[in-house]
């Protein structure tokens, strides 16, 4: 089963809330929901009930679950923010859309795909020289290689994003 999980902010306290998300009168919302396994004593089989809180959200603080996890076992959101091996120059934000593919050797594009990817964030020189400034496909091994773990996202960590 696809897990097609979003987070955002809440409007009414400014805490990330995640679930699945809807409008309803030109409002965006947040369903939370929760499961309770419940046993029936003349059966053997299990009843699921859910539990369902909506809140409304801020949609620009909306990220979409990548389905893909840190080196900690971490969810990997839309603009979350991540740091490879330890280095507070190592960091990359993740990011959903059209990049380049471009080839190691020559640094010529090859391909343009969309999916997930990083964007390196510019925190020294090296991160602004090629090939270390490219977009890179977000995948389980790159994730494992460059040892990946969150560090905060672009929405409460905007001074990572500065140089």
């Amino acid at each position: 089963m696809r897990e097609n999980l979003f987070k955002a902010k809440r409007k009414d306290n400014g805490e990330w809330v995640e679930g699945f998300v809807f409008g309803f009168n030109r409002k965006i919302y947040i369903t939370e929901m929760t499961q309770t396994f419940m046993t029936t004593y003349y059966t053997e089989e299990s009843v699921v009930d859910f539990n369902m809180r909506a809140y409304e959200i801020d949609p620009d603080t909306l990220c979409k679950y990548t389905r893909l996890t840190d080196k900690n076992k971490k969810k990997i959101w839309e603009n979350d923010i991540l740091i490879g091996r330890g280095n507070e120059d190592d960091l990359v934000r993740v990011v959903f859309g059209e990049f380049n593919v471009i080839d190691a050797e020559t640094l010529k594009v090859v391909d343009r795909v969309i999916g997930w990817h990083t964007e390196v964030i510019e925190t020294d020189a090296l991160s602004k020289c090629e090939p270390f400034c490219l977009p890179m496909p977000l995948t389980d091994s790159y994730i494992n290689r460059s040892e990946y773990e969150v560090t905060g996202n672009i929405f409460d960590n905007s001074e990572l994003l500065e140089e």
